[in-house]
Parts: C-alpha cells; structure tokens; sequence
C-alpha cells in the first residue's frame, strides 16, 4: 500500500501545490513534514515531462508523496506521471460520468482499466535487478485516482459519479466550482453555496469510502479548523508561490515596521 493511503487511514493528511517547479522546495516541505505534493501541470509552464520527474523524484527522496495534476483526462499523460513515480493523478474538470470512469480508465492496468504497460520506467526501478512483474501491477493498481470537483456538471451527476469502482479521493476546487456558477467567491469555503457543495461531497464520498481533497486557503489555523470540521481529509495548505508572497509580505511589513521603507 503506498505510504500516503496508510497515513490517510489514520489522520487527515496535509500537502502544498507546487507551481515553482522547484525541486528544493518539495525537499523543504519534506524536511518540515508535510505528507503530500501537489505538483502541478495545469497552471505552470511545466509538461508532463523531465522536468516532472525531477519534482516527482525530489519528493520520494524527502518522505512526500507526489500527486501530478495532469492537463485533461488522458491516457498518455496520466500514464506518464504514473510512470514517472508518482503516487497518484490528479484530473481537473471532471464533469461527467465517462470523465470519471475514463480517469480510472487510464491509470489502472487490465482488468481493472485499460492503461499500457512498459517496465524500462522509473516506477517499475526500470525493471532492473529483483524486478517482478506481478509485484510491479499490484503495486501500480495502488495508486490514487483523483478527479476533480470543480464544475458544476460534477454536483448535477455527482451519484453517477461517486458510484465509478477505482476512484480514491474527490478533490474539491472552489474557486473553479464558483466561476462555473458564475460566481466570484474564489477559495471561500465559508460561502453559503461552496459550503453546501463541500458538504454533499464529503457526504456522499465518505459513504463510499472515498476521502475528500480541499484547499485550505489562507493557510491558517483557523483555515484548516473549517477544512476539517467539515470532513475534509487531505487538506492542500496552499501553494508554494502563495506562501512564498505571504513570507515577502510579512517581509515589507517588519521593514515599515523598522522605518527602512
């Protein structure tokens, strides 16, 4: 069982997104106990590519479990992020029922999904000395398949959807779920609707079993107590570029404070 699914098993677990592309930043959320990375496709200028695997290295070698946030649901790219090390998928935008099944589709291997296999890959050691084939399907059918909650669509079919066999953890986007309804909260969880959705989800999820994934946005105690009061069990404690402007923010107030500016 990968390390993260046994953490989960015990308490929430806690992660960042990385938007830098800075291996040392995943050695430094590591090194400060952190579970997860949330490396991501998506938004950034990084492609499912070397650039990927250096991130998804950087995070076996500190103790964090990589997750990729791929671009779309589709087979090569979450194939390749498999195969690359990580622990997990992450696929925004699912709004349908062949969305989900399509996620689990492509990272499971036969009979549960239909992915390819090639064992000259990081996460099969590249079949080198005490490569086992078996061993290496086991292992990669224990990945985490996490589509995203981010559209309204998703909430119109939600029973559909959480029926899919193979999906592990819903990640819940707020901000994306709002500006589908045309609405301008960002990462308000406490919004009326946000929360509404919010609650359905960890609902309807945890009845299945499947854990639930919400940003915890601005990182504070007071943040991560609604997060999990609510029932959220993997909590994304903001991202690297936010922490980073919140430490040069606390950084120009301590200068005014000082009078160098």
């Amino acid at each position: 069982m990968k390390a993260i699914k046994e953490k989960m098993a015990k308490r929430p677990v806690l992660g960042m997104t990385i938007y830098s592309g800075s291996p040392a930043v995943i050695d430094i959320i590591g090194r400060w106990g952190l579970d997860f990375a949330f490396i991501d496709a998506e938004h950034t200028a990084m492609g499912i590519d070397t650039d990927m695997e250096k991130l998804v290295m950087a995070a076996k070698l500190s103790g964090v479990s990589p997750l990729v946030r791929v671009t779309k649901v589709d087979d090569i790219e979450i194939r390749k992020a498999l195969e690359m090390g990580a622990d997990g998928v992450i696929i925004p935008h699912v709004r349908t029922l062949q969305d989900a099944k399509d996620c689990v589709k492509w990272a499971k291997f036969p009979p549960k999904g239909r992915r390819g296999i090639d064992a000259t890959v990081r996460a099969a050691q590249f079949a080198a000395k005490g490569f086992n084939y078996d061993d290496y399907l086991a292992d990669a059918d224990d990945c985490l398949v996490i589509p995203m909650a981010e559209d309204y669509e998703f909430m119109d079919d939600i029973d559909a959807i959480l029926d899919v066999p193979g999906l592990d953890v819903i990640n819940f986007g707020p901000a994306d779920f709002a500006l589908s309804k045309c609405m301008k909260t960002f990462y308000n969880l406490a919004e009326p609707e946000i929360q509404k959705a919010l609650q359905e989800i960890v609902e309807k999820s945890h009845k299945r079993g499947i854990k639930v994934m919400a940003p915890v946005i601005p990182p504070t105690a007071d943040s991560l107590k609604t997060a999990l009061d609510a029932g959220v069990d993997m909590l994304i404690m903001g991202s690297d570029m936010l922490n980073l402007n919140r430490a040069c923010a606390a950084i120009m107030d301590a200068a005014v404070e000082a009078r160098v500016l």
